[in-house]
């Protein structure tokens, strides 16, 4: 890093629930100069780990946060303390929830009004997005942020997509069908275009982001016109703690039966459910896909998840009026051949037919050569989106780099 030339630097925020994950980019870098990331928020054994454009990572710092508030202050202490932060030009954070919003946009007082009242509907991660782009503006008031939405993706989404069964009056105070996922589809589109697959503007593309959160995205001429997620995250695919679609009687059963309330209800969908709850063992895909021959449970969430996610790519099918290009992306999408390969099992009526040894190895095109779909494995790159999106936004530019970049890292 060209650090005696102060280059313009872009600084990416990735806050979760129980992480933070940040990236510093060079302005037009495709691989950023360092990462970081503060794991086990509120736990026992909070760390920050870094790495830098080497690759070499100093040895874990030992976080003591008790919650995220106080994390949050340990970051910014610490990026304060290194050297390139006074070569940082803007900040932008992944804000899941936006609402309207298309595009990303620089953060103003007004935004953060809208973003403090729009809260409600997404309390698992504005609050504490609010409180990173908050913490920042009270300490370095100056410094541009930028908002860059996981909505936006989906507001191309035609109006019958987003309807919701349920009264009009609700429509009026913004119940509809969102999305999320987007700035990891907004990348997969571009690199579909970079890597010269004609379906990314002009075609029909399943975009199929399988991780810890899971979803699919139905593509036509690059827009996206439906997505299995919903007015939550929760909607849509089995996930790895998420429950995915449920039967909307339940909460009323449980509620008679159990007496179970509806701040339990929520905890068990978005935290105790999902490939969790169905096994009683793991989330994690890779645990299960090992036990899944000597356990029945195990074996029970990996069919579900495959089973599910077949189930959409046939109905996106269905509503594109074909398929051009399946993307596979995401943790599991991207290193599980054996996920990939069940769920495109019996796919062959839509013209998916995969070449087993390019499975295998996680190639680029895993696809037969003459099959009618193209199947790919893009590694997603959601701090890259994030990069990119301040740089357009705020129109910072570098003479030294340009903005066309080698496939990036897993983001799961």
């Amino acid at each position: 890093m060209k650090m005696a030339s102060l280059v313009p630097l872009v600084l990416t925020i990735n806050g979760g629930s129980s992480s933070i994950r940040v990236a510093v980019y060079e302005v037009g870098a495709s691989i950023p100069s360092y990462t970081g990331r503060i794991d086990r928020i509120g736990l026992r054994g909070t760390n920050l780990t870094v790495a830098n454009l080497s690759g070499r990572s100093p040895a874990p710092v030992r976080v003591a946060a008790s919650n995220h508030r106080t994390a949050v202050e340990f970051l910014l202490k610490w990026l304060e303390r290194q050297p390139f932060f006074a070569a940082i030009e803007a900040v932008g954070h992944r804000v899941v929830h936006g609402m309207t919003h298309s595009a990303p946009e620089r953060i103003t007082p007004a935004l953060l009004a809208e973003l403090h009242r729009i809260m409600p509907y997404d309390p698992d991660h504005l609050p504490r997005e609010i409180e990173l782009i908050a913490a920042f503006r009270q300490r370095h008031p100056k410094l541009p942020q930028v908002a860059c939405f996981d909505t936006a993706f989906h507001r191309t989404m035609p109006r019958i997509a987003k309807l919701l069964a349920i009264p009009r009056r609700y429509q009026k105070r913004g119940v509809e069908r969102y999305g999320f996922h987007g700035l990891s589809y907004t990348y997969l589109l571009e690199e579909l275009t970079r890597l010269g697959d004609p379906a990314a503007k002009k075609g029909r593309v399943i975009l199929a982001h399988l991780g810890n959160g899971a979803s699919l995205a139905a593509v036509r001429d690059g827009r996206s016109i439906d997505t299995s997620m919903g007015f939550t995250p929760a909607a849509g695919l089995v996930m790895s703690t998420r429950s995915g679609d449920l039967d909307p009687g339940l909460l009323s059963y449980l509620s008679r039966s159990e007496g179970m309330t509806p701040v339990q209800f929520e905890r068990m969908v978005n935290h105790e459910s999902g490939l969790l709850g169905i096994s009683g063992i793991s989330s994690d895909m890779r645990d299960l896909c090992a036990r899944a021959s000597t356990d029945a449970r195990a074996a029970d969430a990996v069919e579900l998840f495959c089973y599910q996610a077949k189930k959409w790519i046939g109905a996106y099918a269905a509503a594109l009026g074909g398929l051009d290009t399946l993307v596979f992306a995401g943790g599991i999408g991207e290193n599980s051949p054996l996920i990939r390969a069940r769920i495109c099992a019996g796919l062959g009526f839509l013209g998916v037919k995969l070449n087993e040894k390019r499975n295998a190895k996680s190639a680029f095109v895993i696809s037969k050569q003459a099959a009618r779909v193209t199947v790919r494995v893009i590694r997603t790159n959601e701090e890259l989106m994030i990069a990119r999106s301040v740089c357009r936004t705020l129109g910072l530019t570098s003479e030294e780099t340009k903005l066309h970049p080698k496939p990036g890292r897993s983001s799961r």
